[in-house]
């Protein structure tokens, strides 16, 4: 590979550190409060051990799974996030068709910066749609049926964000959603001018779902009145498979298995909310512990390598998500970053299955 090819994540994060304007990077890599909460779910995963086995004939591997009773070419996909395109320009069809050749689910924000429609067209179809209650929940059930109405056939609820955590790298650069531009922004993109010439020039990334909508979302107005019967309403309006994500409490996961969800995504949001909340990884095994092999449990927050990924699967998770270093792979090197970072995960998961005495990932394998 050429110099400043992608082998990890670290690369991808340290390349796009150097070309991201520092209210992008900060806005990408930070966490909420003083980021003791990233650093608690980075040590709980690095914590976990795999246990290698030997003399097995694991020659021939196979990384493919399924997820909602479809095929998919990887155990893991593409958490919904916000404003991608921050990170280049068509970082959002980037990731679409990166998910239509691997037959992934790629999440789609409520503030993506691509239509809704038009992502899940690059996807092929491989595209879930990621919902956030605000306000008076209008807008959220506008949203549910648009997504509905365009095709979607999973919708996924977070929970985890009554009120936005507060990241105070972002604070400092005076980082707001929808996007604007002051002095002290452009400054910072006159010190970053390769990405400014490739974004600004390209027109400044936008919250494209709403601008269809024909009203502004206020990323900071209060999501907290979202309650059990707002999930309930949900249920009846969703007729395809609906995933609540965001869960990081065994009496919460009980509940929603009642109230007859179809799949719980565990996950701290990437430690960007609730500083003081525990490791996902931790809570991820006690989950599944309690409600049993059957309901599909999903986990995304501080994946970094594939054996991240298999950690996450042996703790109880049937997929795993990835989330932001696939954005600083973009920052860094496009399409060809994302491609080398999607590979370089793939070849960490093959080795790992390979030193584990594993030839398939399928959930059997993982249980004791």
């Amino acid at each position: 590979m050429a110099a400043g090819a992608i082998h990890s994540a670290e690369d991808a994060r340290r390349l796009a550190r150097q070309r991201l304007p520092w209210m992008v990077f900060d806005y990408i890599d930070g966490a909420a409060g003083q980021e003791s909460g990233a650093a608690r779910n980075r040590a709980a995963l690095d914590a976990i051990t795999l246990r290698p086995r030997i003399l097995r004939d694991v020659s021939q591997r196979s990384l493919a799974t399924s997820i909602f009773g479809a095929e998919a070419d990887r155990p893991f996909g593409i958490s919904p996030m916000g404003m991608c395109n921050l990170a280049a320009p068509g970082a959002d069809l980037m990731l679409a068709r990166l998910a239509a050749r691997y037959r992934v689910p790629h999440g789609v924000s409520t503030v993506a910066s691509t239509p809704l429609e038009t992502i899940l067209e690059a996807a092929e179809g491989y595209a879930w749609f990621q919902l956030y209650f605000s306000g008076d929940g209008s807008g959220t059930f506008k949203l549910a049926e648009r997504a509905r109405a365009a095709g979607y056939q999973t919708l996924v609820l977070t929970v985890d964000v009554p009120e936005v955590g507060r990241r105070p790298r972002e604070l400092r650069h005076g980082f707001k959603m929808p996007f604007r531009i002051g002095p002290r922004q452009f400054l910072d993109f006159a010190l970053h001018p390769r990405w400014s010439l490739t974004t600004l020039l390209k027109g400044k990334p936008v919250m494209a779902n709403f601008e269809m909508e024909g009203y502004d979302f206020d990323r900071t107005e209060s999501r907290a009145r979202a309650t059990w019967d707002t999930l309930a309403q949900l249920r009846d309006l969703w007729p395809g498979k609906l995933v609540v994500k965001g869960v990081l409490d065994v009496q919460d996961a009980r509940a929603l298995k009642s109230a007859g969800v179809d799949a719980i995504q565990v996950s701290s949001h990437g430690a960007r909310q609730l500083e003081a909340a525990p490791a996902p990884i931790e809570i991820l095994r006690k989950i599944r512990a309690a409600l049993g092999p059957d309901l599909p449990l999903f986990y995304d927050s501080g994946i970094r390598t594939g054996e991240d990924v298999l950690k996450a699967l042996s703790a109880g998770a049937d997929f795993a998500f990835l989330g932001r270093i696939l954005q600083f792979a973009i920052a860094a090197r496009g399409a060809s970053g994302l491609e080398q970072l999607w590979e370089a995960i793939s070849e960490e998961l093959s080795i790992a299955m390979a030193q584990t005495g594993l030839t398939s990932l399928a959930r059997e394998n993982f249980r004791n």
